[in-house]
């Protein structure tokens, strides 16, 4: 059966070159440059995303919506349009959101569920981003649960991708994450060390499921799981050491970041946004660097993943 999102999508040039060429190509989110970080560092990271991508031999295809229309692949001046647009003007599109993204007109970026949906239309296998999003602290007790759980989880358990990240955003519920992550039968494969990483942070302390010792043993597992059509796999690296924070400062800026949100009632998708801006501002601009190295870090592992599985 074909997919009906194909006649949706339009396919920047040189990704679809590639694709014909059956040369190896990394989806990349756009949610990042829209509502991850500030202008001027959101425009940056997407450049060096696409230039690590591109370093790793593979060619990048930045994902966003358009004007009912899913671009995969985006020009310097869509990027700089993402990046420099109005607080409020760019729509957020996750797998519930998507038909109402593409029926509004006007831009749209794609968080991890929408990116996977748009890069398997389009052929792609791998995708690079900074963190999953995941079970919300409190969404599964306290006094008030709110089942806070991102569509990127079920997305994971049913789009067959290899999905690039450092970890779950260190804002979540991580173990949690985790296990919901295994219910749905989602590999968690670590490179390079065997704990799961801290996004911020080298290490969340919670031991990884799987491990592979690099790059080139991470393809061989990713290409077994796609090959034998199991759903998604999430490829876990660590953040280089070199701008990652330390355990106890990240972990001590999320604790005061949330128990502030809870006190200012930030609730719903204002939260993630929130939440990021205040850590930025308690580690003083240092979790920005150790976000922006760590997605710049995926893109390029990604890159060499995608050549390795020859997609």
């Amino acid at each position: 059966m074909s997919n009906p999102i194909v006649a949706r999508l339009r396919v920047a040039p040189a990704v679809a070159a590639a694709l014909a060429d059956r040369r190896p190509v990394v989806a990349l989110e756009s949610t990042l440059i829209s509502h991850g970080l500030p202008y001027p560092q959101n425009l940056e990271v997407a450049r060096a995303s696409e230039a690590a991508v591109r370093e790793g031999g593979a060619e990048p295809a930045t994902v966003a919506i358009r004007d009912g229309q899913v671009l995969v692949g985006l020009s310097d001046a869509d990027l700089e349009a993402l990046a420099t647009a109005p607080l409020g003007s760019v729509r957020k599109a996750a797998r519930p959101s998507l038909a109402a993204a593409l029926a509004a007109g006007g831009w749209a970026a794609t968080t991890v569920s929408a990116t996977m949906i748009a890069a398997h239309a389009a052929g792609i296998r791998v995708f690079a981003t900074g963190g999953i999003g995941g079970v919300h602290r409190g969404a599964l007790g306290g006094a008030a649960p709110s089942f806070d759980i991102s569509s990127d989880l079920e997305e994971l358990g049913r789009t067959p991708m290899a999905v690039v990240c450092a970890g779950p955003k260190a804002i979540l519920d991580v173990p949690a994450t985790l296990e919901y992550l295994e219910t749905h039968g989602v590999p968690v494969l670590t490179i390079g060390q065997d704990t799961v990483p801290g996004f911020y942070a080298r290490s969340s302390g919670i031991a990884s499921a799987q491990v592979a010792p690099d790059v080139d043993r991470a393809a061989e597992i990713c290409r077994m799981q796609l090959e034998l059509g199991l759903g998604g796999i999430l490829v876990c690296v660590p953040v280089p050491a070199a701008e990652a924070l330390r355990d106890d400062v990240a972990r001590n800026a999320i604790e005061q970041a949330i128990s502030e949100a809870h006190g200012a009632n930030v609730q719903g998708p204002a939260t993630t946004p929130w939440l990021l801006a205040r850590i930025a501002e308690l580690t003083k601009g240092r979790s920005i660097r150790a976000n922006t190295a760590l997605t710049v870090n995926d893109a390029r592992v990604a890159g060499r993943l995608a050549v390795l599985l020859g997609t």
